[in-house]
């Protein structure tokens, strides 16, 4: 499969992980929902999908990778429908809960498939498929704000995005390579938690630990940041809901132009040295951003929030990738196997601001940097 193959299916799942948490405020007027179910909603389907994935990540490693990739395709396909026709919260869950898994096996196994092709440079390109995300990311709340300017609703973006993704998946069912199999017999259980128990004994190895936990709590200024940024302008500073996908633009659109810079600067620069400079500025910032009143200096500080933050999942992935060379779909399973407990952030963070409010759960999210830059490596020690 083509390589702008790839960086397309990563830019459609960023397009609806946008368009999502844009979304929110209308998806939560339309449907009466709270921040528990919200905070439900965004950590309930990781949960489930942290049982299924690390088997499809164990199968992709010794079996039909290219099937697995065009199942979770189409099942990615259906659980947009699905959100879109969406009438209660409990639908509206299910149609996650399909998502996830879908989106490991389309999305995450199209990383992998990139990853093993040139081991070598494995940070350069993270750190385009990095920006093909923050393309779709920005992409989704541009593409709300439009449609809701020309009178439609968030249910007719889900409906087109799925088209979308449609046509992408007949592209990749043309194009994919079939000559990546290990095996043309699909093992038996035995053997697949053969390979689970291998994942586990991975666990036992201390850079494998560090990366898994370094990624999981970086989330928290990621895509959990993300998730509530819409709500914590519309409920706390008092934004309109499309000045709030304004904001959330301003945030993204600045990430991804870090991100763009993070490619050519990575040929030059060491991915951690940067890393540790980048963490140590948004301690500085994101608590700035909490704390003034101006709105016009809020967005100022989130624009830099979001700079500041670029690249930190690519070369903290790259770096998984690294310490377990030739086994990218045993990446995928230890990734989801430590993601139980990442998914758990969003609920927690949901749950503080049903009880204490959103404007003092946003503080949680100091976790992630806190954490990233205490248990990275320092310059002297071996990061692998």
């Amino acid at each position: 499969m083509p390589n702008l193959l790839f960086y397309l299916i990563e830019f459609v799942d960023e397009l609806v992980f946008g368009l999502s948490d844009a979304s929110w405020p209308l998806i939560r007027s339309d449907l009466g929902l709270s921040y528990l179910q919200i905070g439900l909603a965004l950590s309930v389907p990781g949960l489930i999908s942290s049982f299924i994935e690390p088997f499809i990540g164990i199968l992709a490693d010794v079996w039909k990778r290219w099937l697995l990739i065009l199942v979770g395709g189409i099942f990615f396909c259906t659980a947009l429908f699905l959100t879109a026709f969406s009438q209660s919260f409990l639908a509206l869950l299910l149609s996650f809960v399909v998502f996830h898994p879908s989106s490991g096996a389309f999305v995450s196994l199209s990383q992998a498939s990139l990853m093993d092709l040139a081991p070598n440079r494995q940070e350069q390109n993270m750190a385009r498929w990095t920006f093909a995300g923050s393309l779709g990311v920005i992409s989704g709340p541009l593409l709300l704000g439009f449609m809701l300017m020309v009178g439609f609703g968030w249910r007719p973006v889900f409906l087109l995005i799925g088209c979308v993704s449609a046509v992408v998946l007949f592209f990749v069912w043309k194009f994919i390579s079939r000559s990546d199999d290990a095996s043309t017999k699909l093992p038996g259980w035995s053997d697949v938690f053969a390979g689970l128990r291998a994942a586990f004994k991975m666990l036992r190895r201390p850079e494998v630990v560090r990366w898994l936990i370094l990624l999981e709590f970086s989330d928290l200024m990621l895509d959990v940041l993300y998730g509530f940024l819409a709500l914590y302008f519309v409920d706390v500073v008092g934004f309109s809901v499309a000045t709030a996908a304004l904001a959330v633009t301003v945030w993204t659109g600045v990430g991804m132009l870090g991100d763009f810079l993070l490619i050519p600067l990575l040929e030059h620069v060491d991915g951690l040295k940067y890393l540790r400079w980048s963490v140590g500025i948004e301690l500085v910032l994101f608590p700035a951003f909490l704390l003034v009143s101006q709105p016009w200096l809020k967005l100022v500080l989130l624009g830099l929030t979001g700079l500041f933050n670029s690249g930190w999942y690519a070369i903290l992935k790259a770096n998984l990738y690294a310490s377990l060379p030739g086994q990218s779909g045993m990446v995928m399973a230890l990734n989801n196997i430590s993601g139980f407990f990442g998914k758990l952030l969003p609920f927690g963070i949901g749950l503080a601001a049903q009880f204490f409010g959103l404007q003092w759960a946003m503080w949680l999210l100091m976790t992630g940097p806190i954490v990233v830059i205490l248990f990275l490596p320092n310059p002297r020690e071996n990061p692998g």
